[in-house]
């Protein structure tokens, strides 16, 4: 089976100072009470001069064209042109454009652009990244497991190029770079989620890890079962003792800069609940479980592509929860990396459980700030939907955070982490038990457990993607069906702003 460091990348976005040999011109519309208007209006007028303009309005206003966000409209081109049609997308009033809503009206145009070999924007007069990302990941198609049956025929293919008008040679050359480079993170993230878990257990998850990461030049250590268990990773070893397939710790080193930021990410490749079994409706859906770990990966890549100046360190836990013969038990007691002891409640709260075993090692490297990334608990999606991520943590940070997610798309919203709560995790038996008693403020009942292993003196930040990661619905935007790439883009922006402090 193909593996991911193998996959084919999306289209190949260039630079370009006329359509040349285009197939389609991608344009974008605003609303406006009169109707659709050209946007950006005062570029590129030597492509689209006002009689061309004028005959494009007359036309799609002609077939119903209102400029709504993402409204896709195709019309055939005007003679002289250079192109065979024109694909128009909404991107809502005017004064409401911003960076999210190019990125989301790219995204829905390069899915409309399947079986296209070769498109030309204008987009990139407004915001040429924004664009840039918005077409790329519009345009993933996840096809590593289809077989010469259902692979995509050339007319299904995504598009193979796409083309950004610039007024000049040297406009947007490190506007396109940053961008390419992180939608490319953002797909890697999403091949390891869309990666099947027969196909992406505990011991491979992390070889294709350590594969990319070594090809990128950085610091990789893995620790296996036997590692693991000498050293005392109780959690991780707890989750993974009811799978055949033993569990893994991996860190990567991008040494990059004074500034210390350890990542950690869920990296549950398979989540049946163990003992505490999921119900088998949607269980299909819990080979998403790595998420983070995917996420926290695909970043500390990209610092290093982006030549970051700070210090990004990945401690990745991988395991496989399933129910057997020798898989933990409600009613267990575990000894955590550090001491502490845990009684495990519910072995479906099993995130939690490798998570604190990776923040203890984490910490142990005395770095400025911790970032965690997890699809934790279904919780986050009974607060806060399963567009939103939650952010919890140390108050100045997690603010921080949520802003930073907020301005490139991802939307997280801070949460608190109210001090009654705490008492609920408290043990009869041992230190700490893994779920409090009651349903109420899971989330959060999540993240305060998590807080009792983070050093006292680090900023922290604690995200939950449970039903942001993976979209089980119908695609929207640049998110297709599947795996999502999220917190990606928050994870890479934050790093950028601690680089820059």
């Amino acid at each position: 089976m193909t593996a991911v460091a193998d996959r084919s990348l999306g289209p190949e976005l260039v630079r370009t100072e006329s359509i040349g040999e285009a197939d389609v011109l991608v344009i974008g519309l605003t609303s406006a009470d009169d109707g659709p208007v050209i946007a950006p209006a005062d570029a590129f007028n030597d492509v689209l001069d006002a009689d061309t303009r004028a005959a494009l309005v007359a036309a799609l206003r002609a077939v119903g064209a209102k400029g709504k966000p993402e409204e896709l409209t195709r019309i055939p081109a005007p003679a002289g042109l250079g192109v065979d049609s024109v694909l128009a997308v909404g991107l809502g009033p005017a004064e409401k454009v911003d960076a999210e809503q190019i990125r989301k009206s790219a995204g829905v145009a390069g899915r409309a652009l399947t079986g296209t070999g070769t498109a030309v924007t204008t987009l990139s007069g407004l915001d040429l990244g924004a664009a840039a990302e918005g077409f790329y990941l519009g345009a993933y198609q996840f096809t590593a497991f289809r077989s010469a049956k259902s692979a995509p025929k050339p007319g299904d293919q995504p598009v193979g190029r796409v083309e950004f008008l610039v007024p000049d040679a040297g406009f947007g050359v490190e506007a396109l770079f940053r961008a390419q480079a992180v939608a490319e993170a953002v797909a890697t993230a999403r091949d390891f989620v869309n990666t099947p878990p027969n196909a992406l257990f505990p011991a491979e998850f992390a070889n294709r890890a350590a594969e990319l990461a070594k090809a990128a030049g950085l610091q990789v250590e893995i620790l296996d079962e036997n590692e693991l268990e000498t050293q005392g990773y109780g959690g991780i070893l707890g989750v993974g003792k009811g799978s055949s397939r033993p569990p893994r710790l991996i860190r990567i080193t991008y040494a990059g800069g004074d500034k210390k930021v350890a990542l950690i990410g869920k990296g549950i490749t398979f989540d049946t609940g163990g003992i505490s079994i999921k119900p088998a409706a949607n269980m299909e859906n819990m080979t998403s479980d790595m998420g983070g770990a995917a996420a926290v990966i695909a970043t500390t890549l990209l610092a290093a592509r982006l030549s970051l100046p700070v210090t990004v360190t990945a401690t990745v836990p991988m395991a496989e929860n399933m129910p057997s013969a020798t898989a933990q038990r409600p009613g267990d007691v575990l000894v955590q990396y550090g001491g502490t002891t845990v009684e495990v409640l519910n072995t479906d709260a099993e995130g939690r459980l490798i998570l604190a075993d990776a923040i203890v090692r984490a910490g142990e490297d005395e770095p400025d700030y911790i970032i965690d990334v997890a699809t934790l608990t279904g919780a986050q999606m009974v607060a806060l939907g399963t567009r939103t991520p939650g952010v919890m943590g140390t108050d100045a940070f997690r603010d921080r955070v949520a802003r930073i997610s907020q301005g490139v798309g991802e939307n997280a919203w801070a949460m608190p982490l109210p001090t009654e709560l705490r008492a609920d995790l408290n043990s009869k038996i041992a230190d700490l038990a893994n779920v409090a008693a009651h349903r109420w403020g899971g989330m959060l009942s999540a993240a305060l457990f998590l807080k009792e292993f983070v050093p006292e003196s680090v900023q922290w930040a604690h995200l939950d993607v449970a039903g942001p990661a993976y979209n089980t619905g119908g695609p929207f935007g640049y998110i297709g069906k599947g795996g999502t790439g999220v917190p990606v883009r928050t994870l890479i922006a934050t790093l950028e702003d601690i680089a820059a402090e």
